[in-house]
């Protein structure tokens, strides 16, 4: 068994994918689109768009589309275990970019180098780095 996210997106999957992608998570390694090679589609405003995604990077997995009907994203975060200090602030920094810091970066009451944001497009995101 294994645990995977799966995010959920009105019509931005693609540029949340490229963002994830340019801030160093991983990459897009598969991709169907709504009424492409196949695919089903039953609204046209949604041809094109991510059915399903699969993004991969080191020690992270996840998955992501574009559904019409998708709600904000609460409730659930995305926790990035790191590995020093230098990396968990460039991450921060390049997935705040456009976002809303929830809690900055600092040495945490529990001893680690934690901090929470929520990114341009929603998802939430913790960073701790244990010390």
């Amino acid at each position: 068994m294994q645990l995977s996210n799966y995010l959920f997106f009105t019509t931005t999957c693609d540029q949340a994918l490229a963002f994830y992608t340019q801030c160093g998570l991983g990459r897009v390694v598969e991709v169907l689109r709504y009424g492409v090679d196949g695919m089903p589609v039953k609204n046209e405003a949604m041809r094109g768009k991510v059915m399903h995604a699969k993004f991969e990077g080191p020690d992270l997995l996840f998955y992501a589309s574009d559904n019409e009907d998708a709600e904000p994203m609460r409730g659930s975060a995305h926790l990035l275990a790191m590995d020093d200090r230098d990396s968990t602030n460039k991450l921060f920094q390049a997935l705040g970019a456009d976002g809303t810091i929830t809690t900055a970066l600092g040495v945490q009451p529990w001893g680690d180098y934690y901090g929470k944001l929520t990114d341009r497009f929603g998802v939430q995101w913790m960073l701790n780095c244990a010390e």
